[in-house]
């Protein structure tokens, strides 16, 4: 998703009982882990999860899956509390809808049960790979300016986006990112070191391969700018594009094949995937 992709008016989500019971469960995951003497960082890596991830799971804007609570569950020596709550989490899920604009809901239900991710972003780190602290520098330097209750909301919908990562089975994400994507300091040095270790974490799932397109390339097959391609479930692939604020999603099967032959033609220009690891963790050593 491009990044004005969340700045328009909201709507209030429809009640439907579910937060609460992640709340209570992200309480419950942060007094557990404090009691076993564990950082967000050491947790996350026990349980196969980014700091970032635990952090919205402890705040409960991210749900807490039944994989995630059963790691927990032996990790933190929990004694069976955590596994007790997965019955409630299954029918919880089956409840939960999207936090996100109204307008925006189509395209986050599509994006949510997409079988393929396909991304080009050419500004900043797409919405799916960004950290919270990335997510809140990107919110805070908006203009027109937000109010912090705005930027919090805001915040937490696009890591609850993130939970696509944690489907199985896993869509099939590709990214392609120019090289200055890897290079603007979005909200300061220490921000992006955080971004680019993220890239590397994500980049490191079996469904997922990320790309750079590095600045020096003389013959870019896409001016055009930022994109995305998802296929959802039993329909045919479309396209998603924005422009200053304006979205469109693209249905018409001529203008999602111009695109989608435009995006393989830029994976073959672009590094692969193992040199793009490579160009990362080589930015991330110099900062």
């Amino acid at each position: 998703m491009t990044e004005d992709a969340d700045q328009r008016p909201e709507t209030p989500a429809e009640e439907n009982g579910t937060w609460g019971l992640f709340t209570a469960l992200g309480k419950m995951l942060k007094l557990l882990r404090e009691r076993a003497g564990l950082t967000q960082k050491e947790f996350g890596e026990k349980v196969g999860y980014g700091p970032d991830a635990i952090s919205a799971m402890e705040r409960g804007v991210r749900i807490t899956r039944p994989e995630l609570l059963r790691k927990a569950d032996e990790v933190l020596d929990a004694g069976g509390l955590l596994k007790e709550a997965i019955p409630e989490v299954e029918e919880a899920m089956k409840k939960a809808r999207t936090r996100h604009p109204e307008w925006y809901r189509g395209y986050a239900a599509l994006e949510g049960e997409a079988v393929e991710l396909h991304y080009y972003a050419n500004q900043g780190v797409p919405g799916l790979l960004q950290t919270e602290d990335y997510a809140k520098a990107m919110f805070s330097r908006r203009r027109p300016l937000l109010d912090e209750e705005t930027i919090n909301k805001r915040v937490a919908d696009r890591l609850s986006r993130q939970q696509v990562f944690d489907r199985w089975p896993a869509p099939m994400c590709s990214y392609v990112l120019e090289e200055v994507v890897l290079d603007r300091p979005i909200g300061g040095q220490a921000v992006r070191q955080g971004q680019l270790t993220q890239l590397l974490r994500i980049g490191g799932m079996r469904n997922v391969e990320i790309q750079v397109m590095p600045t020096g390339i003389e013959d870019h097959p896409n001016m055009g700018g930022a994109f995305n391609l998802l296929t959802p479930q039993k329909h045919p692939q479309v396209a998603y594009t924005e422009v200053q604020g304006h979205p469109r999603l693209i249905t018409d099967v001529e203008e999602v094949r111009k695109i989608a032959d435009r995006y393989g033609i830029m994976r073959a220009v672009a590094l692969p995937p193992t040199e793009s690891r490579a160009l990362i963790e080589k930015k991330l050593g110099e900062l």
